[in-house]
């Protein structure tokens, strides 16, 4: 899915670039604001009706191949590749707001515009892709991210356990201090204070 995504996005994007060109070189073709939907056109007919043209010429072409020498065969899939640009940019004319004017200038020079256009994409196209493929990466990184921090923020703190008043239970006492603080029962259980006296002086 995300090939796709980056390829249908980067190709739009170098498209609708060279349909604003032919705008503004060729007088007989006036795209204006059109270009956004011409190139959206243009993008799906590169990506899924040009291969099918291209395969239907070329199963004609291939059908007299063998009577053709091979300059002859270089010169006919050179007018089949044109040919099949032909049909793309009638496709994009027919389909969109471009208006074209003249035979020479408005449907024969555009699709020599576009094949040169095509052969240039053929040379950077991985850069083109893998630029689009990172921004990609990142724009769906950030969102997540940004999601993942607002769950974090949602997050209610556990409750604290109510300790009626104190921070912490007070841990238990080890039985040597509950023994000193026990009142003791010795041999002066049961004497004056006076008498006490006199024993503690004796002993």
């Amino acid at each position: 899915m995300k090939t796709w995504i980056v390829r249908f996005v980067s190709l739009y994007v170098f498209n609708l670039v060279v349909l604003v060109l032919i705008g503004v070189l060729l007088t007989s073709v006036r795209v204006g604001w059109a270009a956004f939907w011409a190139a959206l056109v243009l993008t799906a007919a590169t990506i899924w009706l040009k291969p099918l043209v291209q395969r239907m010429f070329r199963s004609i072409a291939a059908r007299s191949a063998e009577r053709r020498t091979r300059l002859g065969e270089k010169l006919v899939q050179g007018l089949v590749v044109f040919v099949v640009e032909v049909v793309v940019w009638i496709a994009v004319v027919l389909l969109s707001g471009v208006d074209v004017r003249g035979f020479l200038w408005g449907w024969i020079i555009p699709p020599l515009a576009l094949l040169l256009a095509f052969a240039a994409y053929d040379l950077i196209d991985d850069r083109i892709e893998a630029r689009a493929g990172a921004l990609y990466d990142r724009a769906l990184g950030g969102r997540r991210g940004s999601t993942d921090g607002a769950t974090t923020r949602g997050t209610a703190a556990p409750p604290i356990p109510e300790t009626g008043g104190r921070s912490a239970a007070a841990p238990p006492r080890p039985a040597a201090s509950r023994a000193e603080e026990t009142p003791r029962k010795d041999r002066y259980d049961g004497l004056t204070e006076e008498q006490r006296r006199m024993l503690d002086d004796l002993g």
